[in-house]
C-alpha cells in the first residue's frame, strides 16, 4: 500500500497537477479545493468566497443517497468543537460574543458535511492538493524574504539585518497580514509534505527542486520563530517521519540526517541574537511572574487570571464569546495594561474552553485529539499526524480556534485527513464492454471509470 502510494506520486507531472481525468462535477471540485489552499496564507475574504462557492457547488450535486454518511461518529467528532460553542451560547453572559464566535466556527460545521456529501475521492487527489499547497507556500515564503530584503535595501540597512527583530515573527509575516504562528501551521504540513516526496524521489532533478523547496520551507520557519510550532515540527520530523515512512537502514540513515540538521538549526538559531531572544529568552519571560519589559507581560501571568476566572465556575464555564470581556476586567484590575489595551486572550486553547465551556468543554476538544491521534497512528499518515502535532502543541500557548486563520487550518485539514483516512479504495474499471460487471462493482463500491 505505502509503495504504491508513492510510486503514483512519483508518476505525477506538473500537467496532471491541472488537468485530472474526473468528471466535470469532481474537476470543480478539484480545483475549488486547489484555490482554497493556496489562498490560506492570505486576506480571508479569498478563502471564504471559496468556501461559499464549494459549498453552493455540492448543494447543486447533491446526491440523496450520501445523506447516510452524515450519521457517523467521524462527522460527529469533526463538528464537536462548533456544537461546544453551540449549546455554550445558549447559557453564555455575552450574546453579542457569542454570535461573533458561532460565525467563526461555521467552517468547522461546513468542511464535514462537505466532504460527506462530495463524491471526489480525497485519498486518489490528496499528493495533488498536499503538493500544490506546499508550492503556495514556498512561494509566499520566498516573497516574504524578496520583501524583507528590498525593504532593507530601502532603508540601507545591512543584509544581516534580515535576522534581527525588525524581519522575524510578526514582522516578516506582516507584508500578508497574518499572525506568524497561523501561518507556521501551513509552513509546517508543507515542509513534512515535501520532505517525504524528497526522501521517496528517484529523479535526480526533482530531488534538487523539493530540496530547494525545503530549505526555502525550513528558512521560513526560523524567521517565523513561532516556538510551539518549531516543536512540534521538531518532534515530527524526527521521531514520526523515519518510524511512519521508512525501515531497516533508510531509517537510520534519515534520522542520522535528521538529528545531525536539527543540532546544526538549534546552534544558528543560539548564535543568533535575534532568534536566541525570541526562542529562548521570551520563552523564560513567559514563564516568570514578572513583568520585565514594560511592554511584554508573560504568559504565566494570563494562565493565572484564566484560572482564577475557572475556578469560579468550573463546570459549564462562562459561555461563547465571554472570554475577552471577562479578562479584561482581570487585566485591568491587575495592572496588565498591554493585554488590556490589545484585548488579548487567554493564549491557551486548553484554557478558552474552560474558561466558555466549562470542564464538559474541555473533554469534548481532547477526545476530538485522541480522536485524531489514535486514527493517524493506526493509518501511519504522517501528513495527519503533523497536523495533530501541530494543533496540539499550539494550543498550549494560543487561542487557535478563536482566529479566522486558525480555524479555518483546523475545519479543513482536520476533515481533510480524516475523510481521507476513512475513504475506501476505489478501483478503477473499464465497465463498458463488461457489463456483467456493474453488479459486482456496485456492491464492493468500485468506481468505473466509463460507462
Amino acid at each position: 500500500m505505502k509503495h504504491s502510494f508513492w510510486n503514483v506520486m512519483t508518476k505525477q507531472s506538473m500537467k496532471e497537477l491541472f488537468l485530472i481525468k474526473d468528471t466535470k462535477a469532481n474537476q470543480v471540485s478539484y480545483y475549488h479545493l486547489m484555490m482554497l489552499l493556496l489562498s490560506l496564507p492570505f486576506d480571508l475574504f479569498y478563502s471564504h468566497i471559496i468556501l461559499i462557492s464549494l459549498s453552493l457547488h455540492t448543494i447543486i450535486h447533491f446526491n440523496k443517497n450520501s445523506i447516510k454518511t452524515v450519521f457517523m461518529w467521524r462527522t460527529v467528532a469533526l463538528q464537536a468543537v462548533f456544537f461546544v460553542t453551540l449549546i455554550s451560547s445558549i447559557y453564555t453572559i455575552s450574546p453579542a460574543g457569542a454570535s461573533t464566535q458561532l460565525g467563526l466556527d461555521i467552517p468547522i460545521f461546513l468542511f464535514p458535511l462537505i466532504f460527506c456529501f462530495n463524491p471526489l475521492d480525497l485519498k486518489k487527489y490528496l499528493p495533488n492538493l498536499l503538493l500544490v499547497f506546499a508550492l503556495g507556500c514556498t512561494v509566499t515564503i520566498a516573497y516574504l524574504y524578496i520583501d524583507a530584503f528590498a525593504t532593507a535595501r530601502y532603508y540601507k540597512l545591512p543584509l544581516l539585518s534580515i535576522f534581527s527583530p525588525a524581519f522575524t515573527n510578526q514582522n516578516f509575516s506582516e507584508p500578508i497580514d497574518m499572525h506568524a504562528t497561523f501561518f507556521s501551521l501551513q509552513v509546517a504540513i508543507s515542509l513534512v509534505y515535501l520532505l517525504s516526496r524528497l526522501v521517496n524521489e528517484r529523479s535526480s532533478r526533482n530531488k534538487i527542486f523539493y530540496a530547494i523547496c525545503c530549505m526555502i520551507l525550513a528558512a521560513g520557519i526560523i524567521q517565523l520563530s513561532s516556538k510551539s510550532v518549531f516543536v512540534a515540527l521538531f518532534l515530527t520530523i524526527n521521531i514520526g517521519f523515519p518510524y511512519f515512512l521508512l525501515e531497516g537502514a533508510r531509517r537510520k540513515q534519515f534520522m542520522l540526517i535528521a538529528s545531525s540538521l536539527s543540532v546544526l538549526i538549534v546552534a544558528v538559531i543560539l548564535n543568533s541574537h535575534a532568534f536566541r531572544e525570541r526562542f529562548l529568552t521570551e520563552l523564560k519571560q513567559d514563564f516568570s511572574k514578572t513583568i520585565v519589559v514594560q511592554s511584554v507581560e508573560p504568559r504565566l501571568m494570563r494562565w493565572e487570571i484564566a484560572v482564577d476566572l475557572v475556578k469560579k465556575s468550573p463546570i459549564v464555564g462562562y459561555g461563547a464569546g465571554s472570554e475577552t470581556g471577562l479578562l479584561q476586567d482581570k487585566y485591568f484590575a491587575q495592572k496588565l495594561y498591554n493585554s488590556y489595551l490589545h484585548k488579548l486572550n487567554a493564549h491557551n486553547e486548553y484554557l478558552s474552553f474552560l474558561i466558555k465551556s466549562g470542564i464538559w468543554g474541555l473533554l469534548v476538544y481532547l477526545a476530538t485529539l485522541i480522536y485524531g491521534f489514535r486514527m493517524a497512528i493506526r493509518k501511519k499518515d504522517i501528513f495527519f499526524l503533523t497536523f495533530m502535532m501541530l494543533i496540539s502543541i499550539v494550543s498550549l500557548s494560543e487561542n487557535i480556534l478563536d482566529v479566522d486563520k486558525g480555524v479555518m487550518f483546523y475545519g479543513f485539514f482536520f476533515s481533510f485527513f480524516v475523510f481521507v483516512s476513512t475513504q475506501k479504495e476505489k478501483l478503477e474499471i473499464q465497465l463498458g464492454k463488461h457489463k456483467y460487471l456493474r453488479k459486482v462493482a456496485t456492491n464492493h463500491e468500485f468506481a468505473p471509470s466509463s460507462l
